[in-house]
């Protein structure tokens, strides 16, 4: 992408409003703009990032055995009345009435939805079982929007649903996403610890909160060091291995963690005080098992071995990947910007030509350019004729991993300059040498 024809409006200044270093660099960036309260529409730097998360949700959703599905983003708020939780969701809900006066309502999330989906097609044990999951746009009217994308009231949800014939099969759709999620957020750069985690409007009596570590963390988490360095289940992990999959879980469920709603202080406190860590925490992820709380009210019902019908148990897994946004961006940043992990940077390179309309400089971008974009890397050629230091800023600021520097004075030496954003460490290479270095 030439930056001449990218549309980045990246600012000097933002509003006080934005407290946390995500919710500022996002907007210096020009990654959002803020259209209503806890409402952003996401410009085209922005997307470039929730479209490299998405992707990599997907893979290990898919990883794991979920199928692919997209339901709507208005539900009818009978569905709600028959599981019990219409008028017990409270104001965050947005209720709205269509012409007809048909009472409808914002999706919050989509238990009831997948489950009426669920019923109208499944009746055997044969079929199960079985993971659905979509990535669709959710609102919460929350009471205090703030952070940005941390918390908004409009926001990119993955949510799945699991559903088996008994406890058992269950627990197992369970590991399989605890699994998948501890891989999802390591291939973003993230260490992500499970805590134990109260389960809210959703219902159940087993959930775990993945945590990521952060100052500006929403809430107090409490947890054993030796998470901080687990190993976290490469790519050869068998997802049908059911003892494999629970000897994970129960390795990374085995030492305290909580967040504050399940703190317990006693057994925090008996912990050798080298092993205690007590830190604010971004929540990324949630998992829930809660059985038939809503396969039962709303009749979704398979015939087992026996013949007999039998509510199925469920789960429900979400990420939200636009607020992952600004977790990634909490985690990783300096002073100067951004400090985007490879896997979730909008672009992988940006090329700095410092002397644009130089024959010599404009040679040497171009080729690079060409090439790099002909190997498959995301590149951003800063084509404009701002002056170096402006490039430099920018260039810091919007956080690509690696930048190459192209000016007249190492190009007369056969040498374009180097940067690799995440330690400032710089080297004087060949275009070949480069262009080898970047895609080996």
């Amino acid at each position: 992408m030439r930056l001449s024809r990218f549309f980045l409006p990246i600012l000097r200044d933002v509003s006080k409003d934005a407290e946390i270093v995500s919710h500022r660099l996002m907007l210096r960036a020009g990654m959002i703009r803020q259209e209503a309260s806890g409402i952003y529409a996401l410009l085209p730097l922005g997307l470039r990032v929730l479209n490299k998360i998405t992707a990599i949700v997907r893979e290990e959703q898919n990883r794991a055995g979920g199928i692919e599905l997209l339901m709507p983003t208005i539900q009818s708020a009978d569905l709600w009345r028959e599981s019990g939780r219409y008028d017990a969701y409270g104001k965050e809900m947005l209720r709205i009435k269509d012409r007809h006066e048909r009472e409808m309502l914002f999706g919050p999330t989509n238990e009831e939805m997948i489950t009426e989906i669920f019923r109208s097609y499944v009746r055997s044990y044969k079929d199960l079982p079985l993971n659905l999951y979509h990535l669709q746009w959710k609102f919460r009217d929350e009471v205090r929007p703030r952070f940005g994308l941390m918390r908004g009231r409009e926001f990119l949800m993955k949510d799945a649903y699991s559903f088996d014939v008994d406890y058992e099969g269950a627990r197992h759709s369970y590991n399989r996403m605890f699994v998948a999620y501890l891989r999802t957020f390591a291939r973003m750069g993230l260490r992500s610890i499970p805590m134990v985690a109260d389960t809210g409007p959703i219902g159940g009596n087993l959930s775990h909160e993945f945590i990521v570590l952060a100052e500006t963390g929403e809430s107090e988490v409490f947890c054993h060091r030796d998470y901080l360095d687990f190993p976290v289940p490469d790519a050869s992990v068998n997802f049908e291995d059911r003892a494999g999959l629970q000897g994970i879980v129960d390795k990374w469920t085995s030492l305290y963690a909580a967040t504050s709603e399940k703190h317990d202080k006693p057994a925090f406190d008996a912990l050798p005080e080298a092993s205690k860590v007590s830190a604010r925490g971004i929540e990324v992820g949630h998992i829930f098992y809660f059985g038939t709380k809503y396969s039962e009210p709303m009749k979704a019902v398979v015939a087992g071995s026996d013949g007999v019908e039998k509510p199925v148990h469920m789960g429900s897994y979400g990420i939200g990947p636009t607020r992952l946004i600004g977790a990634l961006i909490e985690a990783f940043h300096d002073d100067a910007g951004i400090l985007w992990p490879d896997a979730v940077a909008p672009f992988n390179v940006a090329i700095l030509n410092l002397k644009v309309g130089d024959s010599g400089t404009d040679g040497a971008s171009e080729g690079l350019y060409r090439d790099l974009t002909a190997k498959g890397l995301d590149v951003l050629y800063d084509d404009t004729d701002n002056r170096a230091g402006a490039k430099f800023a920018s260039a810091d600021l919007i956080g690509v991993p690696w930048q190459i520097l192209i000016g007249p004075k190492s190009l007369a030496e056969g040498k374009v300059e180097l940067k690799c954003r995440a330690d400032g460490s710089r080297e004087l290479l060949s275009p070949a040498a480069a262009l080898a270095k970047l895609t080996q």
